[in-house]
């Protein structure tokens, strides 16, 4: 059976090993219907695994959610990087790669931003996971902009922007996202570098 490419853990996926079996459950459930409405006994049941087992993979649900999170994290990585590949591998290939991932049935967001927004200001380790991730992310949009001397720049305005445009799709509206990340990437890309006058910014007014 084919995949999506974003669909980081089909169901039907072989997975011999029990953490294996957990981190899948984790994954559907953490990121579908949200970390603190899932508990561990129905992390169980979808993982078809004892409770013994489970506490012998992961001492406590939040070392299970570490756990996901950074499986997710590197999963997330590879299957983003393989899709700008596959559009060509520049900064204008954000778009068409970001929008597989849109279009995939089990799209729900970022799933770091939504577990900053429900676990962020109680478990500091998720903070410091979603900001490593984030951070990852823009180092790989880094290696897609060209050299030039607002480079930086653009980074941080595409990484901002893409963002949002996650955010947006999430509430529903994915190919007004696309549309506003499009037209931000152009605009960045199609503007001169700035260039410094040291001269004017140093000159007493008159």
């Amino acid at each position: 059976m084919e995949h999506h490419p974003f669909e980081l853990f089909p169901e039907d996926q072989s997975l011999p090993k029990p953490r294996e079996k957990i981190l899948a459950a984790a994954h559907r459930l953490f990121y579908a219907e949200g970390m603190r409405a899932t508990g561990v006994d129905r992390i169980i049941a979808e993982a078809r695994v004892t409770k013994v087992t489970f506490y012998r993979q992961f001492p406590s649900k939040d070392a299970l959610v570490l756990a996901y999170l950074d499986d997710r994290h590197w999963r997330w990585m590879v299957t983003f990087e393989a899709a700008l590949r596959r559009h060509g591998y520049q900064l204008e290939s954000i778009v068409p790669a970001i929008q597989e991932w849109f279009e995939s049935a089990a799209f729900r967001g970022c799933a770091f931003i939504n577990a900053l927004g429900e676990l962020g200001g109680t478990m500091d380790p998720v903070v410091s996971r979603a900001r490593e991730h984030k951070q990852e992310v823009r180092a790989l949009v880094a290696t897609l902009v060209p050299r030039r001397a607002d480079g930086e720049l653009i980074v941080q305005c595409v990484s901002m922007a893409m963002d949002g445009a996650i955010v947006q799709a999430a509430w529903g509206e994915p190919a007004e996202a696309l549309e506003s990340l499009r037209s931000i990437i152009d605009a960045l890309v199609s503007e001169d570098p700035p260039v410094l006058d040291n001269r004017s910014r140093d000159a007493t007014p008159l």
